[in-house]
Formats: structure tokens, sequence, C-alpha cells
């Protein structure tokens, strides 16, 4: 990790502030720079760590719901590979945070197939939603995650989906309650920030960070065929949660307040498990090893040989 990570402790940045952020992140930033002051080292510390910590978790949910045939870290080492392609996604955010928070979803969600009742869950899963909300407003379109993996996991129960929903009001709620209670009443504008947008990308290290991604995406989907159908059922309904999660990660920035690139941070993370069963799949550890040193090349020379 230091070796990939090293060049942003080198060059630290502050927390990203665009205006999208909610009003969460806005006090927890405020906290924590009131603590150790708006300390570039601090924050590049503090967002790599959480990197790290994240990709540890994903491996936990992976190897405790057997998504390959043995334990395994390749998806967290392509986690924290994928990362480094854009030095934005190494910038503390509210998607850092989010993503933090959609480790504990999508554990959720590979659980739903075992259950009677998935109402509590929904609920539970709901909640978590709407807390992302409150530090970046799109990530509430996760719902459409919620009520898809509700389809691909479990047969049709409306109670579940109306309970979801409640889930990721409860937090607008209390937190609009509160506001109104302590007459700071004005800070409501500041729950909710989302506009559509189309943007229009001219950096060169976003298109290729871009398309390192999909083709790691596309390509993992693909050899993912070979031994789909031998799946149990519920390994087979995991891995379409983890495509619809990709798909829908890859749209919630577009409806940013102000569209960055930095938030597709939120697709890193399942395109990472695509990523590591392409690695686990190829059988000849040669073109395995090219295609992890290709790709550390391309990371390096990013960094430290262009502007």
């Amino acid at each position: 990790m230091l070796f990939i990570k090293f060049y942003y402790l080198l060059h630290p940045s502050t927390y990203l502030e665009d205006g999208s952020e909610g009003l969460l992140y806005k006090w927890l930033v405020n906290w924590l720079s009131g603590m150790v002051g708006p300390s570039p080292v601090f924050f590049t510390f503090l967002a790599l760590m959480l990197l790290f910590i994240q990709s540890l978790l994903l491996a936990r949910i992976v190897n405790n719901h057997r998504l390959f045939a043995k334990d395994t870290y390749l998806p967290a080492m392509c986690y924290l590979l994928l990362t480094s392609l854009l030095q934005s996604w190494n910038v503390f955010s509210p998607a850092l945070i989010v993503n933090t928070v959609m480790l504990w979803i999508f554990s959720s969600i590979t659980g739903l197939y075992m259950r009677n009742s998935a109402r509590d869950v929904s609920f539970n899963i709901g909640f978590a939603l709407g807390i992302c909300g409150l530090f970046y407003f799109p990530s509430v379109l996760f719902v459409a995650l919620l009520f898809l993996s509700l389809l691909i996991m479990r047969a049709f129960r409306l109670a579940e989906w109306i309970i979801g929903l409640m889930g990721i009001l409860c937090p607008f709620y209390l937190l609009g309650t509160w506001l109104f209670l302590t007459n700071r009443w004005e800070l409501i504008a500041d729950l909710w920030h989302i506009r559509a947008n189309l943007p229009v990308i001219t950096d060169y290290k976003v298109w290729g960070a871009l398309i390192g991604g999909m083709l790691f995406f596309v390509t993992g989907w693909l050899m993912l065929q070979r031994t789909f159908k031998k799946m149990l059922i519920q390994g087979r309904k995991i891995w379409a949660t983890v495509v619809i999660y990709v798909l829908v990660a890859m749209l919630v920035p577009l409806f940013s307040g102000h569209f960055s690139p930095t938030y597709w941070i939120l697709a890193v993370m399942p395109v990472s498990l695509f990523a590591g069963n392409v690695f686990w799949t190829i059988t000849n550890n040669t073109v395995a090893n090219a295609v992890h040193i290709l790709v550390l090349a391309y990371v390096i020379i990013m960094q430290y040989f262009s502007n």
C-alpha cells in the first residue's frame, strides 16, 4: 500500500469541498479542522487509512459469503490499486465516508436471500442510506440498489419496500426536527444538493481511470460466466446485485450539485470484485503478473511523470 500511495503522502491534500457535500460532512470537517487545523497531511493520512480499512472489510465480506472458491485478498488488492489511478480518489471526501457505510449495506444485502423476513434489514439499509445522504445527498439514489436487490434476492413484498423508504426518510426527519428545535432551521437547505449533470470530461487522467476500471469490470464479468452456472443460487444472486451496484454507483455522481469525478470512487469498490475475479480466473501466473505490473506502471507514471 505504501508503495502505490506514497506519492499522495508526498503531495498531501486537504478535504474535498465543492458544494455537493451534505450537512454532516461540513460539521465533521469543521470539527476535525478545529482539532488539527486544515492540515493536508492529516486529512491525506485519514483518507489513506480509510481506503486501507475499506479494502480489508471488503475482503472479509467477500470471504464470508464465499464469492470466490477460496479465501482471497485479491479484491482488497484491486481496490487499493484502482483507487490509485486518480489522485482525487485519495482525498478525504464525502464519497469516502459513504463508501465505508456502503460496505455495511452491501454486507446486509448479501444476507437477504437467507432471511424469512427482511423488514428489519430493509429498514436498517434504508436508514444507512439516509445517513449517507446527510454526507452526500445524491447517494440516496442507492435506493435503486436496495429495491433491485430485494427483487433479485427475494420474492416481492411491498411492505419491505415501504419500510426501506421509511428508513431513508428517518435520518432526515430526525435531523430536521433537531434543527427546528434548536432554532437553526435556515440550515435545512443544506440537507440536499442535487442536480442532473452531463459533464464534458477533458482530463486524460480521468479518462484513463474510467477506461481502466471499466475494462476490469467488463472482463471480470465475462470471465465470471465460465463458472456462473456452477455457483449456488445465493452466489449468483449476489454477483447480480454487484452488477447493479456498479451501474447505480456510476450514475450517482451525475446528480451532484457540482459534478466531480471524485465521486466515481463509489463505483470503484464493486468494480474491485470483478477486477479480483480477473486475477483469480487467469491461471497463467505470468499473464496475471504482467497485467498487474502494467496497471502498476500506469499508476506510477501518472503519479510521478505526468503534469
